[in-house]
């Protein structure tokens, strides 16, 4: 028993002694880094503040979650070294916003900075860096009241617009004179449209993107998502119809109501310029009704007389031949009586862009206009004409009697 104890004395004698592994040391608590960052006076070597609110970090979303600070700043989880170098390894939000991060990485914003644009928008940007809030906070830059004027840090900010070659220039500023601006902020709809309702929040892409919720042929439907019922209108019209023909010249909502400075359509200024939007794309049409009696009191500036939209009505345009139409055979008599009241269907054949140049159209207006025209060219002609001939007679006759009267002064 003696000699097993001492063999096994011997054995572990012999035996090296195992390694006891380091301690490995704690990473920094926040309270670590608030010795330094609670400073309001603490600053960077090139000036800039390091100050982090301990309060408002709380009180975000990060701070409600239990987030650390060497979560973000994962390149300090080791340090045992303060103070830390000034330039820190950026925070890596896909590390928890995968998602997200995958959506912005698709945006204007990311292909701007990927291509040198560093004025493009972040993560930060938008959301602060250590102060984020849900978007359903009323504190939140995100939030539907505050959203845009933190688009507008950007988008109505002359130098960044400037610098950053926005060719859309300072839309904050029109938005914010629109019927949508004002539903929102004088009204506090926060059902009103806002920057992300129409160019989405994290995946903002460029117009000219098929993707982006406000490329051209997408329009309708990005308006249609508020204005469900003119979608269905417009989409029944003949617009709307050219629109998904793929027809690149048929009009979308922000011809006729431009994209950011959208107005009430009850304004006497829009219902009077509506008619020179149209004229845009129908050019003759636009020359024969300034040719009428609607034409002309429109073009001094009353609104209470008919103008486009009130024939043809405003959405569901339809062709004179469809019977649907407002303008159609069956349908103009209405259409008249809303304003003349007593309006029948001998009435309703007054044609509001008469031609006089189409002979198709309307031949007895063809032919009336030429036989004015030449009556007037005979008038003119003919005592043209008149004048010449009887001028020689004329001038003999006042020479003679110009000779006759210094005669008589001579005697």
């Amino acid at each position: 028993m003696k000699l097993v104890s001492g063999a096994i004395v011997l054995c572990l004698a012999a035996a090296p002694l195992a390694a006891v592994p380091e301690k490995s040391s704690p990473a920094p608590t926040n309270e670590d880094c608030l010795t330094c960052h609670e400073d309001p006076a603490g600053k960077r070597a090139n000036g800039t503040s390091v100050f982090v609110a301990k309060d408002k970090f709380s009180a975000s979303v990060h701070g409600q979650a239990g987030l650390a600070c060497v979560d973000c700043h994962t390149d300090l989880a080791k340090t045992t070294d303060f103070p830390h170098p000034d330039k820190l390894a950026p925070a890596q939000c896909q590390t928890c916003h995968g998602d997200v991060v995958a959506e912005y990485g698709k945006s204007a914003h990311a292909l701007a900075r990927k291509a040198g644009g560093s004025l493009a928008a972040t993560c930060a940007d938008c959301h602060t860096a250590h102060e984020i809030r849900s978007a359903k906070d009323p504190a939140s830059p995100t939030y539907v009241l505050n959203l845009p004027s933190t688009c507008g840090r950007c988008h109505g900010n002359a130098d960044v617009i400037r610098k950053g070659h926005i060719a859309i220039g300072n839309v904050v500023t029109l938005y914010q004179d629109s019927i949508h601006a004002k539903a929102l902020n004088k009204s506090g709809l926060v059902v009103a449209p806002t920057c992300k309702t129409c160019h989405g929040m994290h995946d903002v892409r460029r117009a000219s993107d098929p993707e982006s919720k406000v490329f051209r042929t997408n329009v309708p439907g990005t308006c249609g998502s508020c204005h469900e019922g003119v979608g269905h209108l417009y989409n029944a019209g003949i617009h709307g119809a050219a629109v998904r023909r793929g027809n690149p010249r048929a009009p979308v909502c922000t011809d006729c109501h431009t994209a950011h400075h959208i107005q009430e359509a009850t304004q006497e200024a829009w219902r009077l310029d509506v008619v020179r939007e149209c004229g845009t794309c129908h050019r003759e049409s636009l020359t024969t009704y300034h040719d009428t009696y609607h034409g002309q009191v429109s073009s001094l500036g009353f609104s209470r007389i008919a103008t486009c939209a009130d024939c043809h009505r405003a959405h569901d345009i339809l062709p004179a031949s469809d019977p649907r139409s407002s303008v159609s055979s069956l349908k103009r008599a209405q259409t008249c009586r809303q304003c003349h009241t007593g309006a029948n269907e001998n009435f309703a054949r007054y044609d509001p862009h008469a031609d006089p140049g189409n002979r198709s159209r309307n031949p007895v207006l063809f032919w009336a206009s030429r036989l004015m025209k030449g009556l007037l060219l005979g008038v003119f002609g003919f005592f043209g004409i008149h004048t010449l001939l009887w001028f020689p007679r004329s001038w003999k006759a006042r020479r003679e009697r110009g000779r006759g009267n210094g005669g008589g002064t001579n005697e």
